[in-house]
């Protein structure tokens, strides 16, 4: 039974009884104390017991909801330090997602049949979290099947931060013709003829690519509500309990922020936030940040939605592009006078940030800005800060950020990106981007994250399997064993490293008494499942602060209700979000084994039908025409 009934346990004081208890578990705490127990008990949305199932007997009353984990994994709630939470709710509903799609064949038939569901005025978007590489055929669609898939509905297909694909309906719906300009940093791919053949080129700028998905129509209303909860409740599918968002471009604050301040009042947040602010004009971004200091501060909110700090932008001068396809950007001689100023500015009103920097180029010049306000006595000031991505950040580099106090946050977009670096830089190269080991040896916090959505998937299990096992989603081994992590670095990268990027180590990451009742039974055994098995595991309960916010399997429908998927003819109504497929152990003769034991099993079960005369008790003859002679 996953569920256990508790009638005829003496009673027990209110102020001692377990709102949950999980029992019968193997639990991973974190805690170096007790870093193994077999069960844990939640009160108010904290932890109070972790022991064993005797442990927490004494807290059981009538009112415990008392879950039989089955002798399964249990593990703190996962933290994606970096994901594009918000962003990402607001569009979630409207998106064909082809995460962990196995075949072309496959994402184009799923294309066609949401096309013919699309009503009119709308566009069929895939956005992010797949690469070509990890489909089967090795490639990308071509135009001519975005067309014949779908010959009057718009189709906008994002490929990483390199490029995009819209079919006829698309480029029309846009308003690309031959007379429409290349952008500053874009391409806009054109035939013989001049006219746009439905590519676009980030080269290396994504913001064609940004900007040609902002012209699709946008969901309004209690829809956006309606999105950002089947997100989340998404994301609590793979045990993710917390994530940072890194904001970004299109997310305007307070305007897009709006509908998770609206469910964070009305207690309808399942996944904790701590949210940053982006400026999002270039050439004002010093007055934005400014008006954001006189109106919020970081540490603002609770412990489901808080302000962390600016960025990952705070100029848009200093950013560099990820675009491994293109040759690395060639940033403004002078951007430091004007990042210098924003960095500054946050210093003295007690601001920390994060800071998106693929390139060691880019580092070093940030690093001596940094160290120029230390000499002042103005960084950090006591302020946490941190780079992000940092694929090539040097060995100096590193050290110099270790001396000022810094932080890193690691994202998978090597997993979605590896073989292009690899074709640009060498294998070489990317046996070190980023250079993870080196990081951890200097005793930097290490947080680690997907970028998703429109990079990486936001299925965390995918970025584990990349920190140990060292492939790309295309099954390219890229790391060393020397720059790979063991499992359990893995998981505290996940969970306790977050915590300490929003200042929450004491509170969050560990399951111990006082912190948050964040957890989640696995479907497998994270530290005993085959190695590449571990992108295949998923949550079958997630608890954030003692609610039960996910639950499938045997604890199905113990979940909270959410309201049916609107619009109705969204893809996610249809396809779900990310695709799940057979684990890569469970092949060849194994699936064999698995099919003879269920054609064992089938028949056994007609015979049982047979002796209570629900069935003839002949088998009944197979008729195939296959065999007619």
């Amino acid at each position: 039974m996953a569920t256990m009934p508790v009638a005829g346990l003496p009673p027990i004081s209110d102020t001692h009884v377990a709102d949950l208890v999980v029992r019968n578990a193997k639990v991973y705490t974190g805690d170096p104390a007790r870093p193994q127990a077999s069960a844990v008990a939640i009160k108010d949305g904290k932890v109070t017991v972790v022991g064993d199932d005797d442990d927490v007997a004494a807290l059981i009353g009538a009112r415990t909801r008392v879950v039989d984990a089955l002798g399964r994994r249990v593990i703190p709630g996962l933290n994606d330090s970096h994901l594009h939470v918000i962003r990402g709710g607001l569009n979630y509903v409207l998106e064909l997602r082809w995460d962990g799609v196995p075949t072309l064949r496959q994402a184009l038939a799923m294309l066609r049949e949401q096309a013919g569901r699309t009503p009119k005025g709308q566009w069929v978007r895939v956005v992010g979290g797949w690469s070509a590489d990890q489909f089967a055929e090795k490639r990308l669609p071509t135009l001519a099947e975005l067309n014949a898939a779908a010959p009057d509905t718009p189709v906008f297909v994002l490929h990483l931060y390199q490029s995009a694909l819209m079919n006829r309906a698309a480029l029309r719906a846009a308003g690309y013709t031959r007379a429409t300009p290349d952008p500053r940093g874009g391409q806009i791919v054109r035939g013989r003829d001049g006219e746009p053949t439905g590519m676009l080129l980030a080269a290396p700028s994504a913001l064609i690519l940004y900007s040609t998905l902002a012209a699709a129509p946008t969901l309004q209303g209690d829809d956006l509500k309606n999105s950002t909860r089947h997100f989340l409740r998404e994301l609590n599918r793979f045990g993710l309990t917390s994530a940072i968002d890194a904001a970004g471009g299109f997310q305007n604050f307070p305007d897009n922020y709006g509908t998770v301040i609206d469910l964070a009042r009305s207690g309808q947040l399942s996944l904790r936030i701590a949210y940053h602010l982006f400026p999002q004009t270039p050439g004002q971004e010093i007055q934005d940040l400014r008006r954001w200091i006189d109106m919020v501060r970081p540490g603002d909110g609770d412990e489901w939605l808080r302000l962390n700090g600016a960025g990952e932008n705070l100029t848009w001068s200093a950013a560099d592009f990820e675009n491994f396809t293109e040759p690395r950007p060639e940033l403004a001689a002078d951007y430091e006078a004007g990042f210098e100023k924003a960095v500054r500015m946050l210093m003295e009103n007690g601001w920390g940030f994060r800071l998106h920097a693929t390139y060691d180029e880019t580092i070093r010049r940030d690093l001596a800005v940094f160290e120029k306000l230390a000499a002042e006595g103005l960084f950090p000031a006591g302020n946490r800060w941190l780079f992000d991505h940092a694929e090539t950040v040097s060995q100096d580099s590193l050290d110099r950020i270790a001396a000022l106090g810094g932080a890193m946050s690691i994202q998978n977009r090597m997993s979605f990106q590896g073989e292009a670096f690899v074709r640009r830089y060498g294998a070489g190269a990317a046996a070190e981007a980023p250079p993870v080991r080196a990081m951890l040896d200097r005793g930097l916090i290490v947080g680690a994250g997907t970028d998703a959505t429109r990079v990486s998937s936001y299925n965390p299990w995918v970025a584990l399997h990349w920190l140990i096992a060292g492939r790309t989603v295309g099954d390219l081994t890229i790391y060393p064993p020397q720059n790979r992590v063991s499992r359990e670095t893995a998981l505290t990268m996940y969970t306790q490293a977050g915590a300490k990027l929003t200042g929450e180590q004491d509170v969050k990451g560990i399951l111990k008494p006082g912190f948050y009742g964040d957890l989640a039974i696995l479907s497998d055994d994270f530290f005993a499942v085959d190695e590449q098995d571990i992108p295949h595991i998923e949550s079958l309960f997630t608890v954030t602060g003692g609610r039960i916010v996910y639950a499938a399997a045997e604890y199905e429908g113990l979940d909270e209700a959410l309201p049916t998927i609107s619009p109705a003819w969204s893809p996610v109504a249809y396809f779900g979000g990310y695709q799940a497929t057979v684990k890569p152990s469970i092949s060849g003769a194994r699936q064999a084994e698995l099919l003879g034991q269920a054609v064992a099993e089938s028949e056994q079960h007609r015979q049982w039908r047979a002796q209570r005369g629900f069935t003839p008790a002949a088998a009944p003859e197979i008729f195939d025409t296959c065999f007619v002679l």
